[in-house]
């Protein structure tokens, strides 16, 4: 007997025609004229049109069935309007909780070239995150606790609560997660990194590991739909993906 899980049953497509709408200020998708809602069967409504018409692209590729595995904007569309929306506090406490062990102060203790590499790449964000909140980042070796120091949290703490619009909190929460950093996080919501930028400087390690073993054909295939989750949180933000 196979252990090869089943594969999940997916709806067939019901509709023929997908389109937007303007309706009080904000922008609404609709399927054969009728209105899509969330899980939670709120309106899936967004405030920017950019953001509508690349839910509505979504909706339209779908062929036989729909896939949301295939759809990653609308899938953090509905999770911002049925989960963060209604309270940011859960959101913005787990993003503190990042700046106390972000990626880019664990440094590599070698090889050199490694470390250097890290250097280069990562020192500009985290310079320019000083800047930002005007206070140091500690930055450590290996895989010992890098305390910050406490004005450093708090200054971070009080950025993240003056983050009050959802679908940036949303965004930011997102690009954290994928990244394993608030502070590349912060740099692409300030337009200080592209997505493809901030992608890479996520990776430096795991690319470092490609270079010297090669890749992993399944490995690289994950990543790559985890990309597509960072261009949806990019394009919530209305920053560019390359």
């Amino acid at each position: 007997m196979s252990n090869t899980p089943a594969r999940p049953t997916l709806p067939k497509r019901f509709y023929k025609e997908v389109s937007t709408v303007v309706e009080n200020g904000v922008h609404m998708i609709r399927l054969d004229g009728r209105p899509v809602k969330t899980p939670a069967r709120s309106p899936l409504a967004v405030p920017d049109q950019h953001v509508a018409e690349a839910i509505a692209a979504e909706w339209e590729a779908q062929r036989e069935e729909i896939n949301p595995a295939t759809m990653p904007v609308t899938r953090l569309v509905n999770t911002v309007i049925d989960g963060i929306a209604p309270n940011l506090q859960p959101v913005q406490e787990d993003l503190e909780r990042y700046a106390e062990t972000d990626l880019l102060a664990y440094r590599a203790s070698g090889p050199d070239r490694l470390v250097e590499r890290q250097r280069q790449l990562w020192n500009p964000v985290v310079a320019w995150v000083e800047s930002e909140i005007g206070s140091g980042v500690a930055v450590g070796e290996g895989v010992v606790f890098v305390e910050q120091p406490a004005e450093t949290i708090g200054a971070l703490r009080d950025r993240l609560a003056a983050e009050s619009e959802p679908f940036r909190l949303a965004a930011l929460h997102q690009i954290t997660t994928l990244t394993g950093s608030l502070f590349v996080a912060l740099a692409v919501a300030g337009r200080r990194l592209t997505g493809r930028e901030a992608w890479s400087l996520a990776h430096v390690d795991e690319d470092w590991n490609i270079e010297l073993w090669g890749a992993d054909e399944e490995a690289a295939a994950r990543r790559e739909r985890r990309f597509h989750d960072m261009a949806a949180a990019c394009l919530l933000l209305s920053v560019p993906v390359d």
